[in-house]
């Protein structure tokens, strides 16, 4: 077994994860009808989750350069997709953040619509993850 081979699939293996936390956590609070109970631990989860997918991402570059010296030659396509993963993420993190620090009194409506959007980040980052993996 060749040690970058492992290294690659147990970062795959937490990313993976992270993907599914993050579409499962914003669903189960979204449905069947949202209630503002238990909407700040599924921040918290979403929250994790992003941190995740923030985490074993760098930590894909950092096994390409330490196994290759370079990270990935990539297209075009796939730097694109590159970026909207991260700014996904990114984007995602912030909002839960932003959430869980100020979000105490807010609306339902207010609430629901972060779910929403963490649901919808949380599908780009996934569709960008597609291109990404077949256009590197």
């Amino acid at each position: 077994m060749q040690p970058e081979n492992l290294a690659y699939a147990l970062t795959q293996v937490v990313h993976n994860f992270g993907a599914a936390a993050l579409i499962g956590a914003s669903v189960f609070w979204l449905w069947p009808a949202p209630r503002r109970d238990h909407a700040r631990t599924f921040a918290w989860a979403i929250l994790a989750a992003w941190s995740a997918q923030i985490a074993s991402g760098i930590l894909f570059g950092l096994t390409s350069l330490y196994y290759y010296g370079e990270t990935p030659d990539l297209s075009a396509v796939a730097m694109t997709a590159l970026v909207i993963k991260v700014c996904s993420a990114a984007a995602g993190f912030l909002l839960g953040a932003w959430f869980l620090a100020r979000g105490r009194d807010w609306s339902l409506g207010d609430v629901k619509r972060v779910f929403q959007t963490q649901f919808a980040l949380a599908g780009l980052a996934l569709t960008g993850a597609a291109f990404l993996r077949w256009f590197s």
